[in-house]
């Protein structure tokens, strides 16, 4: 794991000097600044963990430093000020601004290094604690006992000894972001963040900036790659990039560096980069969507996740572990899928996978009165009547007349699509140009009606 970075601010050499080589000595990264023009410079760089500032400095002193990096959000972690002529009511302004202590000159080594180790503490566990706020439903397990989940977690383990980047590949609702934050749980950047960027909700035309911050009129705006720094950050739907950021992304990876926007100068790249999609991206790169040199950097460690209908074996696994988690996480009444549910449920399609799974859980939950979920209640709550739909054209039921009407067009649907899909050789763009649909939506309208192109490609 990169070691954490703590930025030394002040004037006098020889302080910057003891105090950069005990911290070295102790295992941190540092950089040392001996006036507030040169740590501006530092922050505008990268986030320390921690900075030591010195309050009496010729030019702008540590506490109005501190109210500006206070006043423009800029703090990234605690700062601990220090002064050979401190007083209490400079300690007391120093507090309330938000520094995390106040230490007087000269030095005690020993107090400075057990202040840094507490500062840092605190600060992970506050970090820590947003994020299980932030992130209670969501899980880094890979549920399952069969062969198939099994084989996923091995993968994804040998994936995290690697910083490589991670492309996951599968259909939505099959677990990619579990997958995601499997392989940052098992590496080295543990301890360090996982931020989640799901970029289909990024407003348009502001992904550039959210992602990689912004420089502009002296005021620093950090972007989602700084707030990951040394960390993980998980891309969701990397398809959606704009072709600016894919641009600004390549450079990153080619370099190991990247600029805010109106920035100029370079700043370290240090976070391990996941990406996912829900389809393949090579049709992107064909429509001219996606660069192809980004993809082959993206792509060097491709991992599939199954859709649960090709490990229905762990469903009766799976009803249990959200059972668990949402009765423990909502306070709900704890309720039990009885056999015969849970072997209707195995033999359920689940279009929508394991997120489908676990919102059918939910509701169940909140809706039942009994503590056994029988095979009625299963039925009814998936709706027993929506047909699974044959693989192949020509094999639709004897009397298309004869179903509700939402069933007859859904398997028309499919089987036009599978029509269709045989007319261009599974190829997606242009069955997209065919029937007249972008290609968004025709990817979901496919993966709603079981159809896969890549079944009909030649």
């Amino acid at each position: 794991m990169t070691a954490q970075l703590i930025l030394v601010v002040d004037d006098e050499p020889d302080i910057r000097q003891l105090i950069s080589e005990i911290l070295e000595d102790e295992g941190y990264r540092v950089e040392v600044a001996e006036n507030a023009e040169r740590a501006r410079e530092i922050y505008r760089q990268r986030k320390p963990n921690l900075v030591l500032l010195d309050i009496w400095m010729p030019g702008l002193d540590g506490i109005s430093l501190l109210k500006e990096w206070r006043s423009t959000n800029s703090l990234s972690g605690p700062v601990i000020m220090m002064s050979g002529h401190g007083t209490i009511e400079t300690a007391v302004e120093a507090t309330k601004l938000g520094a995390y202590d106040f230490i007087e000159k000269p030095l005690s080594l020993a107090k400075l290094l057990l202040t840094i180790e507490n500062a840092l503490r605190t600060s992970q566990l506050e970090q820590e604690n947003q994020g299980l706020r932030r992130q209670m439903v969501f899980s880094h397990e890979i549920v399952g006992t069969g062969k198939a989940m099994q084989q996923l977690r091995e993968q994804a383990g040998r994936m995290a000894q690697h910083d490589s980047s991670v492309l996951i590949y599968g259909e939505h609702g099959v677990g990619k972001e579990a997958v995601a934050r499997y392989i940052h749980a098992q590496s080295l950047r543990r301890e360090r963040p996982f931020v989640k960027v799901v970029l289909p909700l990024l407003e348009v035309g502001t992904v550039e900036q959210k992602l990689f911050g912004s420089e502009m009129d002296g005021k620093i705006t950090y972007g989602l790659i700084d707030e990951a720094m040394s960390g993980c950050l998980y891309l969701a739907e990397v398809s959606e990039l704009d072709t600016d950021s894919q641009k600004r992304l390549l450079a990153a990876l080619q370099t190991k560096s990247f600029t805010r926007v109106g920035g100029a100068a370079p700043i370290d790249f240090d976070v391990q980069l996941i990406v996912s999609a829900t389809h393949d991206l090579q049709d992107d790169i064909q429509a001219g969507d996606l660069n192809e040199e980004l993809y082959y950097l993206l792509n060097v460690l491709p991992l599939q996740v199954p859709p649960l209908r090709e490990h229905a074996e762990d469903v009766p696994e799976l009803l249990n572990y959200y059972v668990n988690q949402l009765t423990a996480q909502d306070g709900l009444p704890y309720r039990h899928f009885t056999l015969p549910a849970q072997n209707f449920l195995r033999n359920h399609r689940w279009a929508g996978n394991i997120l489908e799974l676990r919102n059918l859980v939910h509701r169940l939950l909140i809706l039942g009165t009994e503590v056994d979920i029988s095979l009625e209640e299963a039925e009814e709550a998936v709706g027993a009547t929506v047909p699974v739909f044959s693989s192949e054209l020509g094999q639709m039921p004897e009397s298309l007349y004869d179903l509700p009407l939402r069933q007859a067009r859904e398997q028309f649907e499919h089987d036009y699509l599978i029509y269709q899909l045989k007319q261009v050789d599974g190829n997606v763009s242009k069955l997209a140009d065919q029937v007249k649909m972008e290609r968004t939506h025709l990817y979901r309208k496919m993966r709603s009606l079981g159809v896969d192109p890549k079944k009909y490609g030649r």
